[in-house]
């Protein structure tokens, strides 16, 4: 396992994600992966009516993004044993080209009743190529603690 233990994580801890750049191919995947063709993402023409003039991703597809870039990071490779929940704000869109990146600071973290694992809760902002925060919100995560 290449993963940080839940012991190895400290309050107040900050990890960067790599970036990456939202296309109009990984809107159209995921609007086909969840059925989800509201025009906003897939009417060029609908949307230039629109407060936003252009077609944008989906919400849901930024929350994906940022597991993704979080996954990147390797540490919670092998380490991770469940995503108990979340609590998420969309802020702006995310446009077609805008490259993204994630924040996670750690702020929160305690023990559970079985002596093999814990609760981390990470604060992610995904922020995108202009300092802008675009989504954010809580992850909590169950984690290995180090084998004794």
């Amino acid at each position: 396992m290449s993963g940080l233990y839940w012991e190895e994580f400290e309050v107040g801890q900050v990890y960067e994600t790599p970036a990456r750049t939202v296309t109009e191919a990984d809107v159209s995947a995921f609007a086909g992966l969840s059925g989800d063709y509201n025009p906003l993402h897939t009417d060029a023409e609908y949307c230039k009516g629109t407060p936003f003039g252009e077609r944008i991703a989906h919400g849901l597809l930024g929350l994906a993004i940022v597991s993704g870039l979080k996954a990147r990071l390797g540490i919670m490779d092998g380490t991770a044993l469940a995503f108990l929940g979340l609590n998420w704000n969309f802020k702006a869109p995310i446009r077609f080209g805008d490259t993204v990146r994630a924040r996670i600071t750690i702020s929160d973290k305690r023990p559970t009743s079985k002596p093999d694992r814990g609760v981390i809760v990470q604060s992610i902002e995904l922020i995108n190529q202009r300092g802008e925060v675009v989504q954010s919100g809580e992850h909590t995560l169950l984690m290995r603690r180090k084998p004794v």
